[in-house]
């Protein structure tokens, strides 16, 4: 099995009440990257600009299980860059300046040697876009799309044309709602589900996730996590992990769907302790094992 993804590369600042990361290391396919290598080797495809700072990649790349080789530098161009800042409440963040640069600029091309994987997972983007990377593929076993309210505002009928052609979307509670028109957040899994062509995730922060899939529904509650220092690229990591289960073991069935969210859940719960990708480096499998060992005793009842 061979997972793909393909999603923003950026240099983040944080704020947060644990303290500062300036000229960070982000993005959305960095931190999916990053979580599903713990599981399974990783084919990244993204675009930066010729501003990329030299060895800016080399943590994912040290990790020896990610191909970075389908990483475009783009003369001419800048990286995207993001500046955000949480407050006490860590749900509650600003976005205190945005440069889209390369992102508002052509898409990536999949590498020809990449076309063939198995598994795949479109980070947010424009649903167009992602639209023209299916495309590009040979014939993928699972498609996996992330997407936010900016293309459900702007772009719905091209987000409702790609979920036909999805296996699965993972979105917020907040996007749910807003893609359906419906108060509640069930009715409205529900009805997404029957979009798609196998599961839907609801993420809801630190109320945990719900997984809609063969008619039914499963919920599974946050690690509790007293150390919250960044949560960038928690949902990220969520969706790296939980894609990144499914590649090694090569299932979908609802045991496996939900074995894959327990596991988005502890490995996102550790990359949320430390700015950027700083908890990921200091930890292996086992670390994530342990997690979830513990977080089996927590939901048993």
């Amino acid at each position: 099995m061979s997972l793909l993804v393909t999603g923003s590369i950026g240099i983040d600042t944080v704020e947060s009440p644990a303290g500062k990361a300036v000229d960070a290391l982000g993005g959305s396919c960095v931190y999916f990257a990053y979580a599903a290598s713990f599981f399974t080797p990783v084919r990244l495809v993204g675009v930066v600009g010729e501003d990329c700072p030299r060895g800016f990649l080399d943590p994912l790349a040290r990790t020896g299980r990610i191909d970075l080789s389908g990483v475009e530098v783009r003369k001419g161009s800048k990286t995207f860059r993001w500046h955000g800042r949480y407050h006490d409440d860590v749900n509650v963040r600003d976005t205190v300046a945005v440069e889209l640069n390369v992102l508002a600029e052509r898409g990536p091309a999949i590498p020809e040697a990449f076309r063939d994987s198995t598994h795949v997972f479109l980070a947010n983007t424009h649903p167009a876009l992602q639209g023209e990377l299916i495309g590009q593929l040979s014939s993928p076993a699972l498609i996996v799309a992330d997407t936010m309210d900016l293309w459900i505002e702007t772009q719905r009928d091209a987000l409702l044309g790609l979920l036909e052609r999805i296996d699965g979307l993972v979105l917020n509670d907040s996007e749910a709602k807003l893609l359906t028109g419906k108060s509640n957040v069930v009715a409205a899994g529900l009805e997404i589900a029957r979009k798609v062509r196998r599961f839907v995730v609801v993420k809801k922060g630190e109320h945990g996730s719900l997984l809609f899939a063969e008619s039914r529904v499963c919920a599974l509650p946050s690690y509790p996590t007293v150390n919250v220092v960044d949560p960038t690229g928690a949902g990220d990591s969520f969706a790296g992990a939980m894609m990144g289960y499914l590649a090694a073991t090569g299932r979908c069935d609802l045991t496996a769907l939900r074995e894959a969210l327990a596991y988005g859940t502890v490995t996102a719960s550790i990359g949320l302790e430390g700015f950027s990708l700083g908890r990921f480096l200091a930890v292996g499998r086992e670390d994530i094992e342990r997690r979830l060992a513990e977080f089996r005793e927590l939901v048993r009842f």
